[in-house]
């Protein structure tokens, strides 16, 4: 099954669950993808390229609001659920979790 899609996310933060979408567009190659992180807390956060595993998705991503930071990204993606967590800065580890919806 391919890992392509929109998945409807939520956040787990220190300032309570943020919703959201994570949005995944494999390479030909199936091995790198590239994206976008929406929420209401973020903004929207482009996703330039990450790596693909198997059924587990590994990203860097730069952030501006609410602060510069950088974020790492790592689910794990099976039928159309997804679980993970976000790392991100001086925050931690957060847990992340969603449904793909398109």
């Amino acid at each position: 099954m391919s890992l392509a899609g929109t998945y409807e996310c939520t956040l787990k933060t220190p300032m309570g669950a943020k919703t959201g979408t994570l949005v995944v567009v494999p390479s030909q190659d199936g091995e790198t993808f590239t994206g976008s992180l929406s929420n209401e807390m973020l903004g929207t956060v482009e996703i330039p390229e990450g790596t693909i595993d198997a059924n587990m998705l590994l990203c860097e991503m730069q952030v501006t609001s609410p602060m510069k930071m950088k974020v790492d990204c790592e689910v794990i993606i099976e039928g159309d659920s997804l679980v993970g967590f976000i790392k991100a800065g001086m925050f931690g580890e957060m847990p992340l979790k969603g449904q793909r919806v398109a």
